[in-house]
């Protein structure tokens, strides 16, 4: 495979990927040795300087926007998913980037209100996943924000969220 190839391959499994991937993964898929991954990787983030970049943070690589198109893309993003979830939605979506990881019983007794159907939906939309059980009677499933969640709102991570108005912790 020639250095252009590797490259292009790279570029379309970083694009298609829901998760940043580490050299050793995408040696793994592309068949390419582990230092000719990581040569493409550099080639690749020269060449992406436009409205999408290569980033790379503990090891892994992903595509984001450009740091430029922030508040088009942050604008863009807030009007779909506005439109796209419901009110409770959003509510029980913000419940879980705050609180997470957060139980069904711990979402319910923050909104007053059963939220099985909401926290399904979520999941459907990747925007939370499953991630533990708790030490809680039964053992139930705690809820976080995805990789998904945080991509689509340009987040590293939860910490990066706005802080919350007094009271409303």
């Amino acid at each position: 495979m020639s250095e252009q190839d590797l490259e292009r391959d790279l570029e379309a499994i970083l694009f298609s990927a829901g998760e940043p991937l580490t050299p050793k993964r995408l040696a793994a898929v592309t068949g390419a040795p582990e230092t000719a991954v990581k040569t493409a990787l550099e080639a690749l983030g020269k060449r992406l300087t436009g409205g999408i970049r290569l980033a790379h943070a503990t090891g892994a690589y992903r595509l984001v926007t450009a740091p430029e198109a922030a508040e088009t893309v942050r604008a863009f993003l807030e009007d779909t998913s506005r439109s796209d979830l419901t009110r409770a939605a959003l509510e029980t979506l913000a419940i879980i980037a705050y609180r997470g990881p957060i139980t069904r019983a711990g979402i319910e007794h923050v909104r007053g209100v059963a939220s099985e159907a909401m926290i399904r939906n979520l999941m459907a939309r990747g925007l939370i996943s499953e991630t533990s059980r708790s030490n809680e009677a039964g053992r139930p499933w705690q809820y976080e924000v995805s990789h998904t969640f945080l991509q689509h709102f340009g987040l590293a991570s939860t910490a990066d969220l706005p802080p919350l108005p007094e009271g409303a912790a």
